[in-house]
């Protein structure tokens, strides 16, 4: 096919942007809006040797499971890619995925799998679910300040204050700062030029405790008329911290390195289960309460701590699994590369009287192995600010960003020889990568489970748990019936 061509397609399957995929005589078309089981109209964009990226023009016969959206912006917006596919069918498509992943990338054959895996993990209600956002501020035609989010692949602004993802309060919050900003002609950042003050709004919202937090991130060092703000924000209900982070980088990142607290605290607490947890504009949190809570109590029913064990969790954030990890487990080490993370890994556990947690600083992929490295076959290892920790695991659990595990990292966890690996993924396709390496030097795969994190959205979360492989318990033995006899014969003559 060629460009402006069109064509009717049916369409079979999902891509990584969340793309209907078609095949027209082979030739696969990936179409944005299109959903599984959708026959479309289509117009070729663009055109590569094996495969394109069409426009969709028409739905000639909608798939039983396309739904009017919640949201009127859901086809602009970047933040939904398959609101318009049932929620019952996004939870098929998304089990699909990571087996499909696993056989595939993997090599786990069908019959494994379907031992192992368990029915996906999902929402009651998988609207309003998100106790953080991020709104980037923008400019519209008439001059006046824009909020909502980007569309698809794009930086253009689609104003939008009442995301149906979003906490309530959220249009609240935002409309205000727009009023503010409004009142006393306070610009939006361009980035383009790299003018302007307020860059964006980034909101917390504790769930179980209904604390909020807002933090305003601006191209430059303060905002004028800040207590204008600052007062009518604090009368919101609920309202716990209001802060700043300075941002004034030529750059897609969104918060500064640092903040500075401009009214209350600088920090929201919220629990998961019993834990309960400082969160800080910096920190890295689950975005949906519900599902995490779901996904660590997984982790912990895999990891099957009976009390004694020493376990590590790597890429551990502010300590979520591994306190979680660590009301059942004899001593819990956890590595993190960000300073202010393992910070707040530290207050967490002192608020919540956990005495058997610990935490360092540095990559996983370097922290791990130097340490099994310089303490390999030692009874006792590393010494780390005052600790003295053993370099070895009885339970390692890794959560890793999307790109998976570095190789040194598997290796290391292969050397360590934990009975059980349990493995949290953000992303299928490096999860399978990453097990094939783990079950190619010892493991197996015992159990599987995915957990839809994020509704109308293609992103899904895998919990997975590895064992020690088993040595068979048949022996093969060859006989030699001479040899046989003969043995018989002389214990005879005994």
């Amino acid at each position: 096919m060629k460009k402006n061509d069109t064509a009717a397609v049916k369409i079979t399957d999902i891509g990584v942007n969340g793309e209907g995929i078609g095949k027209v005589d082979g030739y696969t078309l990936f179409i944005k809006d299109a959903v599984i089981g959708d026959t479309v109209e289509a117009k070729v964009m663009k055109a590569k040797k094996n495969y394109g990226y069409a426009r969709l023009m028409k739905v000639l016969s909608p798939s039983p499971d396309r739904v009017t959206p919640r949201c009127g912006f859901a086809r602009k917006c970047g933040g939904c890619q398959i609101q318009e596919m049932s929620y019952g069918r996004q939870l098929i498509f998304k089990e699909q995925k990571v087996r499909g992943n696993l056989e595939r990338i993997g090599g786990f054959p069908k019959e494994l799998l379907d031992r192992v895996m368990e029915p996906v993990l999902g929402m009651e209600e998988p609207f309003g679910y998100r106790n953080k956002a991020q709104f980037p501020f923008g400019t519209d035609k008439e001059g006046n300040p824009v909020t909502g989010f980007y569309a698809g692949r794009t930086h253009d602004i689609i104003p939008n204050t009442d995301c149906a993802l979003g906490a309530p309060v959220n249009r609240e919050i935002l409309e205000t700062i727009l009023g503010f900003m409004k009142k006393y002609q306070i610009p939006s950042y361009d980035e383009k030029t790299g003018s302007g003050l307020i860059r964006h709004a980034l909101i917390r919202c504790g769930s179980a405790t209904g604390e909020i937090m807002v933090c305003l991130v601006v191209n430059g060092k303060e905002i004028p008329h800040a207590d204008a703000l600052i007062d009518r924000l604090a009368e919101i209900p609920g309202m716990t911290s209001i802060t700043l982070s300075p941002n004034t980088r030529r750059t897609n990142v969104i918060m500064g390195d640092s903040f500075k607290v401009l009214w209350g605290q600088g920090y929201i607490t919220d629990y998961i289960g019993n834990i309960k947890y400082h969160i800080s504009p910096l920190s890295f949190y689950q975005v949906n309460p519900v599902q995490t809570e779901k996904l660590y109590s997984l982790a912990l029913e895999y990891a099957d701590l009976k009390g004694g064990e020493t376990v590590w969790d790597l890429y551990c954030g502010i300590g979520t699994i591994s306190l979680f990890l660590a009301q059942k487990a004899g001593k819990v080490y956890g590595v993190e590369i960000i300073p202010q993370a393992i910070d707040d890994a530290r207050k967490n556990a002192e608020i919540n009287g956990i005495e058997n947690a610990e935490f360092f600083v540095g990559k996983a992929e370097e922290v791990l192995p130097r340490w099994y490295q310089e303490n390999e076959g030692a009874e006792a290892g590393l010494r780390e600010e005052g600790s003295r920790t053993r370099a070895r695991a009885d339970v390692i659990v890794v959560d890793p960003p999307r790109k998976g595990c570095d190789e040194a990292l598997l290796d290391t966890i292969v050397k360590m020889q934990p009975e059980k690996v349990v493995y949290v993924s953000c992303d299928p396709a490096t999860l399978a990568r990453d097990l094939k390496v783990l079950c190619g030097k010892g493991y197996e795969l015992e159990r599987v489970r995915a957990v839809d994190m994020f509704p109308m959205t293609v992103h899904c979360e895998t919990v997975c748990l590895l064992g020690k492989r088993k040595p068979d318990t048949t022996v093969k033995i060859g006989i030699d019936m001479e040899d046989y006899r003969r043995i018989r014969d002389e214990e005879k003559a005994k």
